[in-house]
């Protein structure tokens, strides 16, 4: 649910304004909304204000950039040192630092260079010998491409030069290099015969270009042979320097983040000559907490609550306040915006449906306990406060994140083991082959005989095994019909609660025009639904004067319903009837789930029916080959696969139930409270 919140306006003296500003950071609940327009100064501050806001910027900057090429975490918490020597605390590290920043950078740029160019430059001098030292000889070098004629170079450079060149080339691995040796004089007319048969000159990156040939191999050498051992080394200075200054570093950094975040607060305020005005939102749960700090300045602070009004103002910040089932789902709804303040959360929704989708596309127990052991060990790390390097990608998730994420991942295996219970799989046929899992279509029929399923065929066929399976999504022959509209159902209560909450938020935001959409849509879907029931998709046309099925006449109501409701908004929406079709094509995606669903589970089958055919055929030989073949296959699938299987539900509640609701349409900042990042300090109470 979004977390209701109250609009708080604070009135101080400008004297006091920097200790009441500090208060508040210590409560950490207000988030600021700028003041605009007014007879109060608003924007950026002036005189002495400046000065001290681009000071403490600039001394702020510096920190953050020496932070940054230490590459550091955050160390544990160091004293702070007094004010006056936060300069020279910076500028300890920042020196040192710079200058081996520099180092970092220019051998990182020669063991690039050395990488790239220097098996071809160690070519080059072998060819040249010590002709790169002559003062009448010029040498041009270059590349060859596999498809790139040399003996078109050398008419080029006879028609160019006659018989006044050489023309040497080496192989280098797929390509060659060459050079051209001529006059210093002629060396334009070397590189014009380049250019007639496209190529150009190879020009080294860096202070090699202009280095000799020989004087770039043996230095390229030498970055070859010690270039990882001093990247090393200096990588160590970087450590201990890191270990020195990070704790003193990081206590003036935050510190300063802190006073910039007082001057910000001034600039978003209004300000008089001697009073300072200041507005923002509070939740309403922790208004308590804002009026104790700010009681604790008697007569020096004014501060007044009103309710925040959802209908007019856009800027108010939303909190999201789950019970401990649905917050880890936040970390889902992080892929989306925020919903508008005063509307419908659907963390909820996607806690409930999400895992069950991924749920209903595995269905497999093996998979499942698969995934069971990836949220355990994500939980792990999370209690033993690790975070996850992903290196790889650029990226680190944090504790608190694995926590959420392992979490999630233990309930979408939940219903992964759950459904492959009723599918009877694991890994694919497995179950079936040792006979944990047997299909016997009596109990099938006596299950979803109502559907009209048949499955004649399988009579006087003898099942049997541990477990029977009540939902056989791998007998296409005669359940696949059963499954599709098992997935449809989700797609029908889905699309029609979108279209509900648009009613609903209408109604609450006192718009017609979105109540009357929602009521036409709404009564629009359900009909084409009904239709579809009554005349068995499409086969039996006669029901639509069958007035004795309730069905065909619910369905014209709704079509009455969408009439009326298109007229009352045709201005707005003068192509709702093409919304309409949209909005029954919203529902057929929900067939998705069947469809995924199945694909996954035909790859799993002929994974594990690879291996059990090999162990059928060659015996015990094929039990050791067909169990690695059938892992390594498994391994595969799964990881092809997986990111559908995710994007697949999310894709179906971010477009297929979201749209309807609005949700997509508008969004709401997040709720982002001015915070203190250094120690907390008791404010004084001003009198």
């Amino acid at each position: 649910m979004i977390n209701p919140m109250q609009q708080v306006i604070i009135a101080v003296r400008k004297r006091d304004s920097e200790t009441v500003i500090t208060a508040l950071q210590d409560a950490g609940v207000l988030h600021l909304k700028p003041i605009t327009g007014g007879p109060l100064n608003t924007g950026s501050l002036a005189g002495q204000d400046a000065l001290a806001r681009r000071e403490d910027e600039r001394l702020l900057a510096r920190a953050e950039s020496t932070i940054a090429e230490l590459g550091a975490y955050r160390p544990a918490p160091a004293p702070l040192p007094v004010q006056e020597e936060w300069e020279n605390v910076v500028e300890a590290a920042a020196v040192p630092v710079g200058v081996l920043a520099k180092e970092r950078q220019a051998l990182q740029a020669d063991i690039d260079a050395e990488a790239a160019y220097g098996p071809a430059v160690r070519a080059l001098s072998r060819i040249v010998g010590g002709l790169d030292g002559s003062r009448r000889v010029s040498l041009v070098p270059f590349l060859l491409q596999p498809t790139d004629n040399v003996a078109e170079l050398d008419a080029a450079l006879q028609g160019s030069l006659k018989d006044r060149y050489l023309l040497a080339t080496e192989p280098v691995g797929q390509n060659r290099v060459g050079v051209i040796a001529t006059l210093r004089g002629e060396r334009d007319a070397a590189r014009t015969a380049l250019g007639k048969v496209r190529l150009g000159e190879l020009r080294l990156p860096g202070r090699f270009d202009n280095l000799p040939l020989s004087e770039a191999a043996s230095e390229m050498e030498r970055i070859q042979k010690g270039g990882a051992d001093r990247q090393a080394q200096l990588n160590g200075t970087r450590e201990k320097l890191a270990q020195t200054h990070s704790p003193a570093l990081y206590a003036v950094r935050d510190v300063l983040k802190d006073r910039v975040a007082i001057h910000d607060v001034r600039a978003v305020s209004a300000r008089g000559k001697y009073s300072l005005a200041l507005q923002g939102y509070v939740p309403a749960d922790r208004v308590s907490a804002l009026t104790a700090t700010l009681g604790k300045f008697g007569h020096a602070v004014s501060f007044e609550f009103h309710e925040a009004d959802e209908h007019h103002d856009r800027t108010i910040p939303v909190e999201l306040k789950n019970n401990s089932y649905v917050k880890p789902f936040s970390l889902v709804m992080g892929l989306m915006s925020l919903p508008k303040y005063g509307t419908f959360d659907p963390t909820w929704v996607i806690a409930v449906f999400f895992p069950l989708f991924f749920g209903i596309i595995i269905a497999d127990v093996g998979y499942g306990f698969l995934f069971l052991l990836f949220g355990l060990w994500l939980l792990g790390k999370a209690r033993r406060n690790e975070g996850w390097d992903l290196s790889f990608f650029g990226a680190y998730v944090p504790p608190a994140t694995l926590k959420d994420l392992g979490f999630v991942t233990n309930v979408m295996a939940a219903w992964s083991i759950l459904w492959g219970f009723l599918t009877g799989e694991l890994f694919g046929t497995l179950g079936e082959h040792i006979h944990l899992f047997y299909v016997d279509p009596a109990i099938v029929n006596s299950l979803w005989g109502w559907t009209g399923i048949v499955a004649e065929a399988h009579e006087g066929v003898k099942h049997y095994g541990l477990i029977p399976t009540v939902f056989p999504r791998l007998e296409t022959d005669y359940f696949s019909n059963v499954a599709l509209v098992f997935a449809l159902l989700f797609g029908i209560v889905q699309v029609l609660w979108g279209w509900g909450i648009r009613i609903q938020q209408g109604v609450k935001h006192k718009d017609p025009v979105h109540v009357w959409e929602g009521l036409a849509l709404f009564g629009g879907v359900g009909a084409l639904i009904l239709m579809a029931f009554a005349t068995k998709a499409g086969k039996d046309f006669g029901q639509f004067s069958n007035f004795a099925n309730p069905l065909i006449l619910v369905m014209y109501v709704g079509f009455a319903l969408f009439v009326i409701g298109w007229i009352r908004v045709i201005k707005h929406y003068p192509l709702l009837p093409i919304e309409l079709l949209s909005q029954g094509g919203a529902v057929v995606s929900y067939a998705r789930i069947f469809a995924v669903g199945l694909v996954s589970a035909i790859l799993a089958k002929l994974c594990t029916d690879v291996g059990w055919s090999l162990y059928q055929n060659i015996g015990f030989l094929g039990i050791l080959i067909g169990v690695l073949l059938g892992v390594a296959l498994h391994f595969f699938v799964l990881a092809l696969t997986l990111i559908g299987h995710v994007i697949q539900p999310l894709r179906l509640h971010m477009v297929e139930f979201l749209n309807p609701t609005g949700f997509n349409a508008e969004t709401s900042p997040a709720y982002n409270p001015l915070r203190r990042l250094s120690p907390s300090v008791n404010a004084g109470q001003v009198k």
